[in-house]
């Protein structure tokens, strides 16, 4: 594998991506697509990749977390049954170019749309739910995340805290364990589809890694800078239109 400057640029990005992505328990999937994006890799690599690295960044976030005692395992279980196998079947299905980039533009749009509105949220007493609730939302997240190569943490995570179902911290875990699940399974569809993976993984990793150790820390035992999200959110919205009008 011959290793270019373009190759090492966006390394170098993706680890600031997931420092960023990290500190709030996700694995940065969408960062991840938004910046292979922007640099014009083929989408065939780009599904994998960033499977791939959610993976890894989310197996060390998830540890983390629970080690720090963030995370809702009751919760955790409904959701990951309803996932698991949805994301193999999102996974193994390979959508066209034309297709699959509008379809990632608008993930990245509302990717976009939360970091540049965040706000301090007050932390609120969970709420009981029913586990066939949370059965389907696992499902339907999962099969998302298989189908776009994404961990689905970024519609997970608002969506538990709205119902009230787990405390601010404990999303952040129970994101964590649940991306690294989709991951997983999506990405084991993805392989017994196109029976191959990127060469180009190992550097990423490296980088995305590095960037998750920094971020986990953060998340863990500093406030959140909400200046730096927000600029997240600008170079997601860029790579959000650069998707959907094909520029």
């Amino acid at each position: 594998m011959i290793i270019e400057l373009t190759d090492l640029l966006i390394g170098l990005i993706l680890f600031f991506g997931a420092i960023l992505y990290t500190s709030v328990g996700h694995a940065g999937a969408s960062v991840y697509i938004a910046i292979m994006s922007i640099f014009g890799v083929p989408v065939t690599t780009i599904k994998p990749t960033a499977l791939s690295l959610n993976i890894l960044v989310s197996s060390f976030t998830s540890f983390q977390f629970i080690r720090a005692k963030f995370y809702d395992f009751k919760l955790i279980f409904p959701l990951v049954i309803g996932a698991i196998p949805c994301a193999f079947m999102g996974g193994y299905i390979n959508l066209p170019g034309e297709i699959y980039k509008p379809i990632i533009g608008l993930i990245l749009l509302y990717s976009s749309y939360r970091f540049i509105t965040i706000k301090k949220q007050e932390e609120k007493k969970p709420r009981e739910y029913k586990y066939a609730y949370a059965m389907l939302t696992g499902c339907i997240i999962g099969f998302l995340a298989g189908l776009t190569g994404t961990g689905g943490g970024i519609f997970l995570s608002p969506l538990i805290l709205f119902a009230g179902w787990t405390t601010t911290k404990g999303a952040s875990g129970t994101a964590a364990i649940f991306i690294f699940f989709n991951s997983l399974f999506g990405l084991l569809g993805n392989i017994s589809s196109i029976n191959s993976l990127p060469s180009i993984l190992p550097l990423y990793a490296g980088f995305t890694l590095l960037g998750a150790l920094i971020g986990t820390k953060i998340g863990i035992h500093y406030f959140q800078h909400t200046a730096i999200k927000r600029t997240l959110g600008i170079v997601l919205l860029i790579a959000s239109f650069k998707l959907i009008f094909n520029l």
